[in-house]
């Protein structure tokens, strides 16, 4: 498995993969939106060998603000490692620029990420209400980033 970031040839497969995955009250992403997350965020793929993309991962860039905005991993591939991998390569990328901190918002229904991210550091910050369409509450995490220094 390849981690790589996003580029304009793969909006196609990004659109497939988020709509395999993410119904309308989930807020899926466009084919513009993918085109614009590539130029202007931290959007990276996960190719197999065989150049399937098998997921993606998306974190928003604001000044020095920086927020995991979703994650995308083809059914098949699920439970294969491949969030994880797309964390690490996150997780590197971030420390790299600075970061002190990421937050992300996760369904409270979604048990399955939501220990993934704990398992990554990151805690719960806070309950926000009918957050979803559906009405669905959402957590607001974050995960502090440990400072290095470079001597």
């Amino acid at each position: 498995m390849m981690i790589r970031d996003a580029l304009s040839g793969d909006v196609k497969a990004l659109l497939t993969l988020e709509e395999s995955l993410f119904d309308g009250e989930n807020y899926p992403l466009s084919a513009r939106a993918f085109y614009y997350h590539i130029r202007h965020n931290l959007l990276l793929v996960a190719q197999t060998q065989e150049q399937t993309l098998a997921g993606y991962l998306l974190v928003l860039i604001r000044r020095r603000k920086a927020k995991l905005y979703s994650i995308g991993v083809l059914t098949a591939y699920q439970g294969k490692g491949v969030a994880q991998a797309l964390l690490n390569v996150m997780n590197e990328r971030l420390l790299e620029q600075g970061f002190e901190h990421l937050q992300l918002e996760v369904r409270c229904d979604n048990e399955k990420a939501i220990s993934l991210y704990e398992k990554e550091g990151f805690q719960i910050h806070k309950t926000l209400h009918s957050f979803y369409k559906d009405g669905c509450d959402a957590y607001l995490m974050e995960k502090p980033y440990a400072k290095t220094s470079l001597s």
